[in-house]
């Protein structure tokens, strides 16, 4: 299954958030997306895992080539996108490769933020999509679990995830380089969802006295708000909302845009012209880039977060070190299962077939037995056929393992069965 399997997508490193946001999956596409990676691709298990800062999809089986094109056309055509759109900012998986990247993801090693612990959360949940529409196999299944694993030893045996880092923190850092002091600063936050609250968790703990939280459902803005001692706002005088706020934390989830160039002049005549900040953390964006044209306004984007969170990165490179050894042992972990699990087809024909050989011996002679002798023999010649079987069985799964790389087949014979090993004659 391991090459069977490829994986297409794009990060934050190999594409920017233009064409980042033009490939993203709302949760509501999901379904159609996995059905379509079946029905249209061959697909036999298909993942999609798109967050703000990736968009990556896993096939399993696809047909009728596995190098990754079918999965770049569709990419390119559920989205709508010319052929070349995606040109130079792709990137494919195979074999290990596709096993080495997986677990370093699940391991926030490929994350913007190194150590950032959601990305974790958004792969199980991507998983979970992949269950629930039936798009998860044996090698999915497989591949998360030891996912998991790789993901738990990196955060307990190294110090890479020590620090609570995420976008939304880098977020705050911005704001405080900002401002230099977030007291007596009004922070607005749009949205209630996760990132907000790891934002509002942030900015108090920086010092943000005056914190208000809008979101489209205002029972969720009431529950945050009520977690964190902010106050609500009022998401449909959105315009009202942010010409009050100094820092507005933008994580609403919206499809479009939820502040465009008419509201925020609107906001500057109505603040005087007092600089407004504004940081816009989803995918696609929430804020119209357009409005950085605008004079004493100053937005950042996720992509902007990226040289705060590059000089974060020096002082864990050391611990990400360690992080990348304990994910190549886990490779070679995996590699050693897989080709275990793999002999599990041959291992049962060959118990079988040892098992029909005797037994048609018996068959032969079946006439001259009573049925109580028959059923003892029948009973000793099983156990003939496993006894058989077991070292053969055994000097198998040693060789898949690795351990006997270079057997030949009288060698692999004689150490099976304790023979004495075979002479080698001089070649003439």
């Amino acid at each position: 299954k391991v090459m069977e399997s490829v994986l297409v997508g794009l990060n934050h490193r190999t594409a920017p958030i233009q064409i980042r946001e033009r490939v993203s999956f709302s949760a509501e596409s999901l379904p159609r997306a996995l059905d379509e990676l079946r029905r249209r691709f061959g697909a036999r298990e298909a993942m999609i895992l798109s967050t703000c800062n990736r968009v990556e999809v896993l096939g399993v089986g696809l047909t009728p080539d596995p190098d990754g094109a079918e999965l770049k056309r569709f990419l390119s055509e559920f989205h709508g996108l010319e052929p070349d759109a995606l040109n130079g900012h792709l990137y494919r998986y195979t074999g290990d490769e596709l096993v080495r990247h997986v677990f370093r993801v699940a391991s926030s090693l490929d994350s913007m933020v190194i150590g950032e612990a959601q990305i974790l959360g958004q792969m199980k949940e991507a998983f979970r999509y992949s269950e629930e529409f039936g798009s998860a196999g044996s090698f999915l299944r497989r591949l998360m679990q030891h996912s998991l694993f790789v993901a738990k030893r990196v955060r307990n045996e190294t110090q890479v995830g020590h620090s609570s880092v995420s976008v939304a923190s880098v977020a705050v850092e911005l704001a405080v380089k900002i401002f230099g002091s977030l007291r007596r600063r009004t922070v607005l936050l749009l949205g209630a969802g996760k990132m907000a609250e790891l934002a509002a968790r942030g900015l108090l703990k920086a010092g943000a006295e005056q914190l208000r939280v809008a979101n489209r459902t205002r029972n969720r803005a009431e529950e945050l708000a009520a977690r964190f001692e902010a106050e609500v706002g009022d998401f449909l005088r959105l315009e009202k909302e942010v010409a009050t706020a100094d820092v507005v934390v933008c994580s609403t989830g919206a499809s479009g845009y939820v502040i465009d160039p008419g509201m925020m002049e609107r906001v500057v005549r109505a603040r005087r012209f007092e600089p407004i900040f504004l940081i816009d953390i989803t995918v696609p964006r929430n804020i119209d880039p357009a409005v950085n044209e605008i004079e004493t306004v100053f937005l950042y984007d996720i992509d902007d977060l990226q040289h705060v969170a590059d000089n974060n990165l020096q002082g864990r490179q050391e611990e990400a070190d360690l992080a990348e050894g304990i994910v190549e042992e886990e490779l070679r972990n995996f590699r050693l299962c897989s080709r275990t699990q793999e002999l599990g087809p041959l291992i049962g024909s060959l118990r079988r077939r040892l098992e029909e050989l005797c037994l048609a011996e018996l068959e032969r002679e079946g006439g001259h037995f009573s049925p109580e002798d028959r059923s003892t023999l029948e009973r000793m010649l099983r156990r003939t056929a496993h006894r058989v079987a077991h070292p053969l069985i055994s000097q198998m799964k040693e060789t898949c393992r690795g351990s006997l790389p270079h057997v030949n087949p009288l060698e692999f014979l004689a150490e099976a069965f304790d023979l004495p090993e075979p002479e080698r004659k001089p070649r003439k």
